[in-house]
């Protein structure tokens, strides 16, 4: 049970970090941290999770890096669900805590999305349903690619987490204009199902499109990462 404890508290701080900066700092008038500082927030959740408890349950904290790690070669299919359901308990409980936080406020509201992925109309920036399909297929793909990479037995031991969460930084700096970055369907579902309607109706997109981008990032990864014989 260790490692679904962990892999619970894990992904409560990343929608809680993640999400929790994008609601209650990023808008604040002069003072708030905007896109970067959202971006690097979800990046710094990674990072410190990855060294506390990379070493119990690998930190994945996401279904789709789960199903790319396991279709990579790294992961166990026997763990599959139990990893998932417990990431999306930690997600849904970091969104609860989140909403009682935000609820203190008598100006908040659930009408600005309350940090959820969409598309057309409800895209940060207008860009369409295609648009933020691939955006967040290839975004998840590289979010692959880099995991695989990094964790890999011949690169540098120790860097893992630094890279890994720079490269989720970086995945924020390019798309959350896009979609407000998804790249994880536990992320989206833990806030989505507070924010209901419309986030709860776009939801399929953020499971979909990253499950794809991290069965490509597997398969690219073990095309180019195999050893030659």
């Amino acid at each position: 049970m260790n490692k679904y404890i962990a892999e619970s508290f894990g992904t409560f701080w990343l929608v809680l970090g993640g999400c929790g900066s994008a609601v209650l700092a990023a808008g604040i008038p002069d003072v708030g941290i905007g896109y970067l500082g959202v971006a690097l927030a979800f990046g710094l959740t990674v990072l410190t999770m990855a060294f506390a408890i990379g070493h119990i349950s690998g930190c994945h904290l996401n279904p789709a890096v789960s199903i790319g790690l396991m279709l990579g070669g790294r992961f166990d299919k026997k763990e599959l669900v139990p990893y998932i359901v417990a990431q999306l308990v930690g997600s849904i409980v970091a969104g609860g805590v989140l909403y009682l936080i935000a609820s203190g406020n008598e100006n908040f509201s659930l009408d600005g999305g309350f940090a959820s992925n969409g598309y057309g109309e409800h895209s940060p920036n207008g860009y369409s349903m295609t648009a933020g399909f691939i955006c967040e297929v290839v975004m998840t793909m590289m979010f692959l690619i880099i995991i695989l990479g990094a964790t890999d037995k011949r690169a540098p031991a120790g860097l893992a987490p630094i890279a890994i969460g720079l490269g989720l930084t970086l995945i924020h700096l390019i798309s959350i204009p896009v979609t407000n970055t998804s790249v994880n369907p536990a992320r989206s579902t833990g806030v989505a199902i507070f924010a209901g309607g419309w986030a709860v109706k776009q939801l399929w997109l953020f499971w979909v499109a990253p499950i794809i981008g991290a069965a490509l990032g597997a398969l690219v990864y073990r095309l180019m990462g195999s050893k030659k014989k």
